[in-house]
């Protein structure tokens, strides 16, 4: 994506009074991105770190029209064994699944689990993600605000073996990424800003 290449520009960092490390990440529309999108915009990363960690994406628009945008936090979280964690919080909801042709499907009543690739886009969702897992015995939760989709993403096996910069690791992750896509694309009017955050928390498991 065109925020995922660029190069950003970083605020000198600081501490709140919590003693957490805050770091922002600025950039903005140019002739560069005006190639690939032609839209005028501001865009900030807030990223604060303690025994959370916390990401704030922020948009402006600056053009004189309305623009349309496609936003995901890619978070990849370490995990013990793929094949055997649950994803707790999108039980029985609405989703894309990408590795069946976009069809749209419901999850069903149990959480979640992986077996091979997966790619799902799960929509109307403003749900807290929990990611059970019984091998490292820890729980990460996902809590997410501005968010209407919430996207989980493994490679599998055969995918990941394929990539080089994947390989074996395809087993230690997962990513249950904040994002607004698909119908729920974010949509500003001229002057209009719009916030998206999400908070990683690890616990250890009972």
């Amino acid at each position: 994506g065109l925020a995922r290449t660029r190069l950003w520009q970083a605020d000198a960092p600081t501490r709140d009074a919590a003693g957490d490390t805050r770091v922002v990440l600025r950039f903005a529309s140019d002739a560069e991105t005006r190639a690939f999108w032609p839209a005028e915009f501001a865009a900030s990363l807030t990223v604060s770190l303690g025994t959370s960690l916390a990401m704030a994406f922020e948009v402006e628009n600056t053009d004189a029209e309305e623009i349309t945008y496609e936003i995901a936090l890619h978070t990849y979280l370490a995990v013990g064994d793929v094949e055997q964690i649950r994803i707790h919080g999108l039980e029985r909801t609405r989703f894309i699944d990408k590795v069946d042709g976009m069809r749209e499907k419901v999850a069903g009543a149990e959480p979640l689990a992986l077996a091979g690739e997966t790619d799902r886009v799960f929509l109307d969702t403003t749900a807290t993600c929990t990611v059970d897992d019984p091998v490292l015995q820890r729980r990460i939760r996902v809590q997410k605000s501005g968010s209407q989709t919430t996207v989980v993403w493994n490679p599998g096996r055969e995918k990941g073996l394929a990539v080089p910069d994947i390989g074996e690791a395809w087993r230690t992750f997962v990513c249950v990424e904040t994002a607004n896509c698909g119908p729920h694309a974010v949509r500003l009017a001229p002057r209009a800003r719009h916030a998206m955050t999400a908070r990683i928390d690890v616990a250890p498991r009972r």
